[in-house]
């Protein structure tokens, strides 16, 4: 294939117009993470939860490093990418990048059936040539590794290789059967995907020279540590154009050249009583309602009868609450009626709540994060804390007084300690 010549360096922040990465994140949650993976080494960064037009996007471009766009190519028919992913990755090319990162799984959720990587792998170089594209799953802080293109996932205190990994190996819509992502990437597209593995090189300027050279669409990137990532990141921005990955690569790309904007804080003040609402159906996020629970939170299924009515009044009365996706409360409902049902059930309450003075929210599960930034009006979340981990809690921005300036943790469902949600309340307070 010919060789593209690489870009030029981007001037730091302010200098220019274009930022250095602008992505679009294939679920909420997942582009949340983004954000904090770039702040963590000095980018200023904005996510909005729709696309804004040409000259809000522009002007966030001009104050930002990253720039990104929340979307839910993750969880909608691979018939429907076209129409979800290309208007959005167009308007972010448009903003002349340094890198334009279609942002996905470190877990690599996708199906030839559903939210298909392989469809956006294509849409993607179809916008920005057909130079080999990288793919960066490995996540080392989240427990997420690549190994001579075999991927591996921690759960608990285990690392599993991916398709022996207990929830991605059942995920109810996306169960993975195989950890090669080669292999598994490559049932979703006709484009050539490859590997190539860390003993292959030793040097930025060695992967930017075999990424330039493979005849593949796209390359499967090796990683177990910082020290791969930092290399790999140094690579792809020197590469320039399209790429596909975690927060991994989000992290990586911001580690190559760090920022100058502020540290995140750790805190904000407390907010009063918080609630906790559930489309995720994952074991952690049992385990902490459950944890919840044993702290004094009111807890109960999020389809119940009367939940709403019972959870504004132990919100009033100061006691905070969590409600879950219980698998008894959704007998009846088909696979495809089970996490619609949940995300309106809980953007519902989550609305009530807002309205009634409650300050500080976490939601649980992409879609369901989806669903209740859109009833809310949100149109963009900016970093208001960072307490812990991969744990982040954002800021609404929206034209909604009562819904401007709430707090927000959006979370994936394997994400967060046991004791999550009491961290959460706890935030920021004297006790």
């Amino acid at each position: 294939m010919s060789e593209a010549p690489p870009p030029q360096r981007r001037s730091p922040r302010g200098q220019g117009t274009s930022p250095r990465l602008a992505f679009y994140g294939d679920d909420f949650t997942g582009s949340v993470d983004v954000l904090l993976q770039v702040a963590r080494q000095g980018w200023a960064g904005r996510l909005f939860t729709h696309l804004p037009g040409p000259a809000a996007l522009a002007e966030a471009a001009r104050g930002c490093d990253a720039v990104g766009i929340a979307g839910i190519a993750r969880s909608i028919p691979t018939g429907r990418l076209e129409a979800e992913v290309r208007p959005v990755l167009s308007a972010l090319a448009a903003l002349e990048p340094q890198v334009l990162q279609y942002k996905a799984c470190s877990t690599a959720d996708s199906s030839p059936q559903v939210g298909s990587l392989g469809r956006a792998l294509e849409i993607g170089r179809a916008l920005r040539g057909d130079q080999t594209v990288p793919l960066l799953f490995a996540q080392p802080d989240f427990g997420r590794y690549t190994a001579f293109g075999h991927h591996f996932a921690r759960e608990g205190e285990t690392v599993y290789r991916l398709d022996r990994q207990p929830t991605m190996s059942s995920h109810p819509v996306t169960p993975m059967d195989e950890s090669d992502l080669a292999v598994h990437l490559g049932r979703q597209t006709d484009l050539a995907v490859a590997g190539l593995a860390f003993p292959a090189y030793t040097s930025a300027d060695q992967v930017t020279q075999l990424i330039r050279s493979s005849d593949a669409a796209a390359l499967v990137l090796d990683a177990l540590g910082e020290e791969h990532l930092q290399l790999l990141g140094r690579a792809v921005l020197d590469l320039g154009g399209f790429a596909i990955g975690s927060g991994g690569l989000s992290h990586a790309l911001a580690s190559a050249e760090p920022g100058d904007a502020g540290p995140v804080p750790a805190a904000t003040p407390a907010r009063g009583p918080v609630l906790a609402v559930s489309g995720s159906r994952s074991a952690q996020t049992r385990r902490q309602i459950d944890a919840a629970a044993r702290a004094g939170w009111m807890t109960a299924p999020v389809l119940a009868a009367g939940v709403r009515e019972q959870a504004l009044a132990a919100l009033a009365a100061g006691r905070s609450v969590a409600l879950s996706s219980d698998d008894a409360d959704t007998a009846g409902l088909t696979p495809d009626e089970i996490l619609p049902a949940l995300a309106r059930a809980a953007a519902d309450v989550v609305e009530a709540a807002v309205r009634a003075g409650v300050g500080r929210v976490v939601v649980c599960g992409g879609d369901t994060s989806s669903r209740v930034t859109t009833l809310l009006g949100v149109e963009s979340l900016s970093i208001a804390a960072n307490p812990s981990g991969n744990v982040v809690l954002l800021r609404a921005h929206a034209p909604d007084p009562a819904v401007d300036g709430l707090e927000l943790l959006l979370k994936g469902g394997q994400v967060g300690e046991v004791d999550l949600f009491e961290q959460v309340r706890t935030l920021g307070s004297e006790a």
